[in-house]
């Protein structure tokens, strides 16, 4: 009889499971086994996650079977072996690690009985989180990896609640400016995610954190010497300020003289992008209706200069909508005076001619 005649019988979606965690346990627990035995372990754990993958996304001829990826994610989170999975990511090679990071986000997304049954796990699993934001400080591409399983984890609105009240937010700024070019961008991509996805919940945060939030935002990020971090920052400011949810947020924001200084600096940058997206921001100072006396003070003793920038300042980027805005804070700047108590002079505040 020829070997191979009989074809092993698939494994159900429990069985995969349950293996995983068995393997994961016996790699955690086994440290003082022979070298060869453990790397017989990872290379099993490593199909086995690339089974369990294959379940979840379908193998390119078959779409996923609805049950069998409900029965994964059960017993992916009844166990705990999300958790294992997760501490156990360092240990993988780049492409069982891949694969891990595919399942993990996958899990998340899967609706047990039209519930999402991730987000309440993680929601009784907050510390678990805390461990995938820790991950930033890191080296190398497992930073990156907890930073993707980061951004899956709070597009749940309670974790990122969890994240936005916590410690980690004052974190991000030292994340942002780390010197690897890829974590710091990855890094700001997770905190645009946290800053822009659950609007009533980051309007909550905004107002609460006010002070704080935007002390930091505009020193460390608006005022960088990095280019690179100045450029998402003002991009992401324009995001913030535009959100009708912080309507409130940014009336506070542009009612602020020492605010509109940094702005008006970011006017004079060389880079279009970055002049681009600070025109979109400085346009609500200009146009705010409850304009301060210090504020339309520096508008005004600053009108000449401001207007010959405007009447020059284009971008490849311009389009009809642009153009309306340029125009509309041209006349609105034109039509100031000086008011109560008008500021004379703002050292560094001057747009280039």
């Amino acid at each position: 009889m020829k070997k191979g005649i009989f074809k092993q019988k698939p494994r159900t979606p429990v069985e995969l499971v349950r293996r995983v965690r068995e393997l994961l346990i016996y790699i955690d627990t086994k440290s003082n086994t022979r070298e060869s035995k453990r790397e017989e372990k990872l290379l099993e754990l490593c199909k086995t996650i690339l089974e369990i993958r294959t379940v979840l996304y379908g193998n390119g001829e078959s779409e996923p079977n609805a049950d069998a990826c409900s029965q994964l994610t059960q017993e992916f989170l009844k166990e705990d072996t999300f958790r294992l999975l997760i501490a156990s990511l360092p240990i993988l090679k780049l492409e069982a690690r891949q694969d891990a990071t595919r399942v993990i986000a996958n899990l998340q997304r899967q609706r047990v009985n039209s519930r999402l049954i991730a987000s309440q796990y993680l929601e009784d699993n907050l510390d678990l989180v805390d461990i995938v934001i820790h991950g930033y400080e890191e080296e190398g591409d497992i930073a990156l990896t907890y930073g993707a399983i980061a951004r899956e984890c709070i597009r749940h609105q309670s974790v990122a609640r969890h994240v936005l009240e916590s410690e980690h937010m004052k974190k991000f700024f030292d994340y942002i400016q780390i010197p690897n070019f890829e974590i710091a961008s990855d890094a700001g991509a997770t905190f645009k995610e946290l800053l822009t996805r659950h609007k009533s919940t980051v309007a909550e945060f905004l107002s609460k954190n006010y002070d704080w939030f935007f002390k930091e935002y505009n020193s460390q990020l608006l005022e960088s010497t990095s280019y690179f971090t100045r450029r998402h920052a003002i991009k992401l400011l324009g995001d913030m300020l535009l959100d009708r949810s912080n309507s409130g947020v940014m009336i506070r924001y542009v009612s602020s003289l020492d605010n509109m200084r940094i702005l008006m600096n970011l006017l004079r940058e060389s880079n279009k992008t970055i002049q681009l997206e600070t025109f979109h921001v400085f346009k609500l100072f200009v146009a705010n209706q409850n304009k301060p006396p210090e504020v339309v003070g520096i508008l005004v003793t600053n009108k000449h200069k401001l207007l010959q920038f405007l009447g020059s300042f284009n971008s490849d980027k311009a389009d009809e909508q642009f153009q309306a805005d340029k125009q509309q804070v041209i006349s609105e700047i034109i039509s100031l005076q000086h008011k109560d108590h008008p500021c004379t002079s703002l050292d560094n505040c001057e747009v280039p001619c």
